[in-house]
């Protein structure tokens, strides 16, 4: 009876998975524009550490928001085995915000402030941490942790798409900024040329 219950609670969870699956799916082509920008403004190598620091875990973040939704929209047979995917889910999300989090910190293209370590590092943290414990209670407080796994999972497309927005305006800003650099540049008038120097008395004098 009590996994019966527990199935009947994933079903009513349907519809919102549906949601921010499809959700996470379509934003993912933000990404494109991004990593466009990025290889645009920076060179080849601040590049691949911007790339890697700031482009790539927002893909990551989406494709786990699509990932939790399916989990969460398939017809498992028993309550348990939902849990353990999510809280494995949860773990591997973890590790991989820790090797973001040292990769952000080592690349040379960008010097991150607050804002970026909220939702760069922070945030991730706290939804992985919060889909691991999900997982890991699942089973016996089934209620709370469905709500935890559907707050965690909206969260994830929330931060995918502010950081795929703040990393837009921020390139786009830089592209202007070095446009009009540019610009300021090569209107600016030639330095004058060195006046003639004036011949020696003594050379004066022989020439008449």
């Amino acid at each position: 009876m009590i996994q019966e219950t527990g199935h009947a609670a994933l079903g009513e969870w349907e519809s919102f998975y549906i949601i921010v699956g499809s959700s996470a799916a379509a934003l993912t082509g933000l990404q494109f524009v991004v990593i466009t920008l990025i290889g645009e403004g920076q060179s080849r190598a601040s590049s691949n550490g911007a790339i890697g620091a700031f482009a790539t875990p927002t893909i990551v973040h989406f494709c786990a928001a699509l990932f939790f939704s399916v989990v969460m929209s398939a017809p498992w047979p028993r309550l348990s085995e939902p849990a353990f995917v999510i809280a494995a889910s949860g773990a591997v999300g973890l590790v991989y915000t820790a090797t973001v989090t040292w990769r952000a910190t080592h690349q040379t293209a960008y010097q991150m402030v607050a804002e970026d370590w909220i939702w760069h590092v922070t945030l991730p943290v706290v939804v992985y941490a919060t889909q691991l414990v999900a997982g890991l209670l699942l089973s016996r407080f089934t209620l709370v942790a469905l709500f935890a796994t559907a707050i965690a999972s909206l969260l994830l497309v929330y931060i995918g798409i502010h950081n795929a927005w703040d990393t837009s305006t921020y390139m786009v800003a830089q592209r202007l900024k070095r446009e009009k650099d540019d610009e300021t540049g090569a209107v600016e008038p030639p330095p004058p040329a060195p006046a003639p120097a004036a011949k020696p008395a003594a050379t004066a004098d022989a020439s008449r």
